[in-house]
């Protein structure tokens, strides 16, 4: 299988929301959980979205694992790589952003590569290297507070400076503006000086699509879904995209099976879309603090799904307020509490699936990457769009046979999402 376009996504949602974006702009794509074992038969593609959990693991873990994903990508054939971010530009001053960008540069043969985490269809937009969200500087909207890395500065060019060995430039809007011959140049000019990552502002999506333009002839870019909107429609303006392969039909065949969802995130619109999931079906909401105490509520849960599972779907959440989250994480600490809640929704997760569900949304970043690694899925052909950013997945090679799932980021989807979503995966 030869391919157009890799990415190395640093978590699983983020690869689901990439894929996304491809399909809806024109290419086929499949999603791999790491780098697929050799004897795994993907599908003929266009795209493959690496999806790795690197996000929050010491700096030298994720470039050595996004490294091999590299390779891995070029042996197939793609000529330019994505290192697939989180739109708010997650990191902490250690990296992983930074390292990696300059890891997969040096990889390429050097030179300077397109950052930016810009994505208007959200309301991620970057100007004069600061990134705004719904129109608020980062580090004044309400997405500074991630659990496990806050975000209290918009300056991108000051934040990646602090994880990165090199220099860090900016590509304004003027430049931008002005087409691609002049990002072009820009670029030229940055890597004369040593410049390896270059921050770019982008406000319109006709802003991503000069940056998808200059970024397709490069061999590395950095990015939210967005740049991959802005790359995806360079390589169709290109005519290299073939026809037939696997569709969206493909992906959504009906499988059966029980239905249910299993919720991590503690996101103020995953809360919500809880609230709302409880007028129409059974929602279990576990204690955090019983879940880190030992193993009898999710042997409770487990209980108590069995008892109503075949009635109907059903929804398990550990997802709690923001101010329970501070607390127990300030008697258990950051990475123990998060840790015991991913495993404990990812063991729940697995006995649903145990069970009989073969339709199965999950909330939560971590918790989503939890979830499918116990699960041992390899990778997913893409569906058509839930909502913005999270797409039906059908699942890949993996030993309990065709399951739909939805991986979604806690901030996604609508007040209604959840049984939106199910009434897609028939």
């Amino acid at each position: 299988m030869a391919i157009l376009l890799g990415s190395i996504a640093d978590d699983y949602t983020g690869a689901s929301d990439l894929a996304n974006t491809l399909t809806k702009n024109g290419l086929r794509t499949v999603q791999t959980v790491g780098i697929p074992d050799p004897s795994l038969a993907l599908p003929d593609v266009d795209a493959v979205v690496v999806s790795l959990k690197i996000r929050s693991v010491p700096a030298s873990d994720a470039v050595a694992a996004a490294a091999s994903a590299e390779r891995w990508l070029r042996q197939r054939g793609a000529g330019h790589v994505l290192y697939k971010i989180c739109s708010t530009f997650d990191s902490t001053d250690a990296g992983n952003i930074g390292p990696v960008t300059e890891a997969l540069s040096a990889a390429a043969g050097g030179g300077s590569v397109l950052v930016t985490p810009a994505f208007p269809e959200t309301g991620r937009t970057v100007y004069l290297g600061h990134l705004f969200v719904g129109g608020q500087p980062l580090n004044e909207s309400p997405l500074k507070d991630h659990p496990l890395n806050p975000m209290h500065d918009a300056n991108l060019v000051r934040v990646l400076t602090r994880q990165s060995r090199n220099a860090v430039g900016l590509v304004d809007l003027t430049a931008i503006a002005a087409g691609a011959g002049a990002v072009k140049a820009k670029l030229d000019a940055l890597r004369a000086a040593g410049v390896t990552a270059v921050i770019a502002d982008a406000i319109f999506e006709r802003d991503l699509e000069t940056l998808g333009e200059v970024a397709l002839k490069t061999p590395v870019s950095t990015g939210a879904s967005g740049l991959g909107l802005g790359l995806a429609r360079a390589l169709v303006r290109s005519g290299r995209i073939s026809s037939g392969g696997a569709t969206t039909a493909d992906a959504i065949r009906p499988v059966g099976g029980l239905s249910a969802i299993v919720a991590g995130s503690c996101s103020k619109a995953t809360l919500h879309q809880l609230d709302i999931a409880e007028r129409s079906m059974p929602v279990l909401r576990l204690d955090p603090e019983r879940l880190l105490a030992g193993p009898d509520e999710i042997a409770a849960a487990i209980s108590w799904a069995g008892d109503r599972i075949s009635a109907g779907p059903i929804v398990v959440a550990a997802s709690a307020a923001p101010e329970t989250v501070s607390r127990l994480q300030s008697l258990y600490g950051r990475e123990a509490s998060g840790h015991a809640i991913e495993t404990a929704t990812s063991i729940i997760a697995a006995e649903l699936v145990e069970r009989g569900v073969r339709r199965l949304v999950v909330a939560g970043g971590e918790t989503s990457g939890a979830a499918v690694d116990r699960l041992a899925i390899p990778a997913f052909l893409i569906g058509p769009e839930i909502a913005p950013g999270v797409p039906v997945l059908r699942t890949v090679g993996n030993a309990q046979g065709d399951m739909l799932l939805a991986l979604k980021s806690g901030n996604f989807g609508g007040e209604d999402f959840f049984t939106a979503a199910l009434a897609m995966m028939h």
